[in-house]
């Protein structure tokens, strides 16, 4: 019995950290998308600044280039982050299924034991 209740507590851990791991994915995703805003302000504010938005005008600002690459890396960061997210999901959603089942097979254990106890003593 002393083994169900660790598988039990192994489980428990596990499922804890898939939480944790999905809430630190939810927050870099949220600073990416903060951070990709900042720099289409930024861009847009540029190529107000320029007069100039025709991104292969030879005049196109430095900058504002440099910025959408950035930005556009961001999205893409973003993306992976999203994918391992929705993995980090299903791995969670597994890992709840095994705790139902090692907690269900805990309860069963410590009925039959209970059981076992009343029938001997009576």
């Amino acid at each position: 019995m002393k083994s169900r209740e660790n598988l039990v507590r192994l489980k428990q851990f596990q499922v804890n950290e898939k939480r944790r791991r999905i809430a630190q994915l939810d927050a870099m995703i949220a600073e990416f998308e903060r951070m990709a805003a900042e720099l289409d302000a930024q861009v847009a504010a540029e190529e107000a600044k320029a007069g100039i938005t025709d991104q292969n005008h030879f005049a196109y600002p430095t900058f504002a280039k440099a910025a959408r690459l950035r930005r556009d890396n961001l999205r893409i960061s973003q993306a992976e982050l999203t994918q391992q997210k929705e993995q980090a999901e299903h791995d969670l959603a597994e890992v709840a299924s095994e705790l139902r089942k090692a907690e269900a097979l805990e309860t069963r254990d410590g009925k039959r034991d209970s059981d076992g106890a009343r029938a001997a003593a009576g």
